[in-house]
């Protein structure tokens, strides 16, 4: 059976709650098995039936109205996750730091203009690499105040941000 990550936005902050136990249930009740979560923020590792944007959609409708505000869903593999662990360009860089490291979760690959007018941000220090529906972040002065973090607006899509940490034991979670 394909093995599932689904990656909330917008949960447990702002208001926004959701208990884990509460989207467990959730998922369950649809007919995953196997379901685990990671952190409160929205991390599920799941097994069922169907394709990844099946489950983004029947997350997404099964969530309504289970928090304050609407809940956006991406959906990966864990072959996809395994291909995202592996492809972080700045990796391959001396000096790193992966507490700076980060992955935006794309609903689809980006339009060039979208591409464009993220390519024109003045972002200092901050760097990116796209590659298909996720974004790669490097922020070297953290996460609290990075210009790339949040790329809705920029994108004209919906997204979701993980810190490297976070990818890397959802990749390992989706493997067990």
């Amino acid at each position: 059976m394909p093995v599932y990550v689904a990656l909330l936005r917008g949960i447990n902050v702002g208001g926004n709650i959701l208990k884990m136990d509460r989207l467990r249930e959730l998922c369950a009740a649809l007919g995953a098995r196997n379901v685990r979560t990671y952190v409160q923020s929205g991390n599920i590792v799941f097994e069922a039936q169907g394709t990844a944007s099946h489950w983004a959609q029947t997350l997404e409708r099964k969530l309504a109205g289970e928090s304050r505000l609407p809940v956006s869903v991406m959906v990966r593999t864990a072959a996809e996750m395994s291909i995202v662990l592996a492809g972080n360009p700045f990796l391959k860089e001396k000096g790193i730091d992966n507490a700076r490291l980060a992955v935006t979760f794309l609903q689809q690959a980006p339009a060039k203009p979208a591409l464009a007018a993220l390519g024109a941000l003045k972002i200092g220090s901050e760097r990116f690499h796209c590659a298909g529906k996720e974004i790669y972040l490097h922020c070297p002065d953290g996460f609290a105040n990075a210009k790339l973090y949040t790329l809705e607006k920029v994108l004209k899509q919906r997204t979701t941000s993980r810190n490297w940490n976070t990818v890397t034991k959802l990749c390992e979670m989706s493997a067990e």
